[in-house]
């Protein structure tokens, strides 16, 4: 999934009209592949691996406003993406 599709359902996801976030919402997409990559997944052109990326970078554009913690959901998913055998150390 190209990185303007990702923008795109980011912004539904946030429900974001417009293209006055855009730099902000690119960079968090950005950071979030990043956040995701320490933990070891291997990320895939996936329609798992894309829904996590928007995922991970909604909760952090929502994160700045609340400071609350990582969502389960978002845990959830990362985890069973690690220890289904998406991490960088799978065989």
């Amino acid at each position: 999934m190209t990185q303007q599709e990702l923008m795109t359902l980011l912004k539904i996801d946030l429900g974001i009209i417009g293209t006055a976030y855009d730099p902000q919402l690119e960079q968090l997409l950005s950071a979030a592949q990043s956040f995701i990559a320490r933990e070891g997944v291997t990320l895939t052109d996936s329609v798992e691996d894309a829904q996590l990326i928007i995922m991970y970078a909604a909760y952090l554009y929502r994160k700045r406003a609340t400071d609350e913690g990582m969502p389960r959901m978002l845990r959830w998913a990362l985890n069973n993406r690690i220890f289904s055998g998406g991490g960088t150390d799978a065989p």
